[in-house]
């Protein structure tokens, strides 16, 4: 196979960030290893960028001199440096498209002169943010890729979580999301992508007016093994049940059921908690662990840095991640690279990640159904650790497997090739992690 020349959108990319920047940094790297990579960021990324080293055959800058300082304002005063708010996303579109137009306009000679084969936008992670790329693709000269693309879960019924969280500030916006199909660019970006990737089970169904060009991968995120070199472990487990939450300490999150469900075995001395994060609810969790009882047997540790909540995840046995609407679930990831067994909710990305030779997945019917449901998943845990030894060897194979940024840079590379006529069409269920034979 010949390496293919790709003009990869990724505003954002940046490896000394947290989520999306790095995500699309650390994928787009993934990429360079393999073919000529063009990677177009914000020019504020450039320098950070051309620090992470990676082997890109060219790094284009985009300089936006008014509106760049008009979105820092608006990040830092308007919306506190909160970048979960939803309605910062809403905020994005006006900086994404003249981004894509000033991109455009940076390199249409070399685009139409035959420099690249592709062009791959891989940032920004969400479907409501359209490329104007599309359009001026629309009669070539190179295929358009959008991907991987997810966001816009639905906000499930039954949960005093969601429903305190709907009313935070930045996520109102939610309400308007059907507003993006109506603005400039929006049905240009599908109707002419020569392949969309999806980055879930949800987003799959969502755009399934275009399933012909659909591909379906695990979610937006990777791992680079080089995180987890020197953290073997162990392969059984005694004595107690050692349980970790990893996350912001917010309602969605629902770090609250975790505890509730965990607080027999807490109480009987079988089991200890770890909450990894910080957030508004850190102190009414604290005080939900003191009610039940089980204050002596939880530890939260507030935010921590990376390594050391690896250092967590490799400690612990189980991963208790029942999160009400994840679009990702880049801790999931790390907790099947490291041995902790993952319970989570049959929701989003982590509903999409898990399966059933690896660990659990709890269906989101309601509050109470769920707490009795986790409660006898974490107690057949402790009584058969042969059981969690079994799901952690295979779950951990399962990550080296499927779910470094190398694997996906293959499942990419695949999409690419079609997309360019110069390959089959992968299947979503091949580009999926698959299940693993059992022990």
């Amino acid at each position: 196979m010949s390496a293919l020349r790709i003009l990869i959108l990724a505003p954002e990319s940046n490896p000394e960030s947290v989520t999306n920047p790095a995500v699309g940094y650390y994928h787009a790297e993934a990429l360079a290893r393999h073919h000529a990579v063009t990677l177009v960021i914000h020019a504020s990324n450039e320098a950070a960028v051309r620090r992470g080293g990676a082997p890109f055959h060219s790094i284009e800058p985009v300089r936006l001199p008014w509106l760049d300082p008009l979105y820092d304002w608006a990040v830092k005063r308007v919306f506190k440096n909160d970048y979960g708010r939803q309605s910062l996303t809403a905020a994005m579109y006006p900086r994404q498209v003249f981004f894509e137009l000033r991109a455009w306009r940076q390199l249409r000679s070399r685009i139409l002169s035959g420099d690249f084969d592709v062009v791959l936008r891989l940032l920004p992670y969400v479907t409501v943010l359209p490329s104007p790329f599309a359009w001026f693709l629309r009669n070539g000269p190179i295929p358009f890729v959008i991907g991987p693309i997810g966001g816009g879960l639905p906000w499930a019924r039954g949960f005093r979580q969601l429903e305190k969280q709907r009313n935070a500030p930045g996520y109102w916006v939610w309400n308007l999301r059907g507003i993006y199909r109506y603005l400039p660019f929006a049905r240009s970006t599908y109707a002419n992508a020569a392949a969309i990737i999806a980055g879930s089970s949800h987003t799959y169904a969502e755009l399934a007016a275009y399933r012909e060009k659909i591909i379906q991968v695990p979610t937006e995120v990777g791992l680079n093994p080089a995180l987890f070199e020197g953290r073997a472990r162990s392969s059984s487990s005694n004595g107690k049940l050692k349980l970790v939450f990893v996350g912001r300490l917010i309602p969605l999150k629902a770090c609250d059921l975790a505890l509730r469900a965990a607080a027999q075995l807490l109480r009987a001395g079988e089991a200890h908690f770890t909450v990894v994060g910080d957030g508004q609810e850190r102190e009414s969790l604290q005080q939900l662990a003191k009610s039940l009882g089980v204050e002596a047997a939880v530890t939260f540790t507030g935010l921590l840095p990376h390594k050391e909540t690896l250092s967590q995840l490799q400690n612990a046995d189980v991963l208790v991640f029942p999160s009400l609407r994840e679009i990702g679930g880049g801790v999931v990831f790390e907790a099947l690279m490291l041995g902790a067994v993952p319970v989570v909710a049959d929701f989003g990305g982590p509903g999409d990640i898990v399966n059933p030779d690896v660990g659990f997945k709890i269906p989101m019917s309601n509050e109470d159904d769920m707490i009795l449901k986790l409660e006898s998943v974490l107690k057949n845990l402790a009584e058969n650790r042969n059981n969690l030894n079994n799901l952690r060897q295979r779950g951990m194979a399962y990550a080296r497997e499927h779910l470094t940024w190398d694997g996906k840079a293959r499942v990419t590379t695949d999409i690419l090739l079609w997309a360019t006529q110069r390959g089959p069409k992968p299947t979503s269920s091949a580009c999926r992690p698959t299940p693993l034979p059992k022990a």
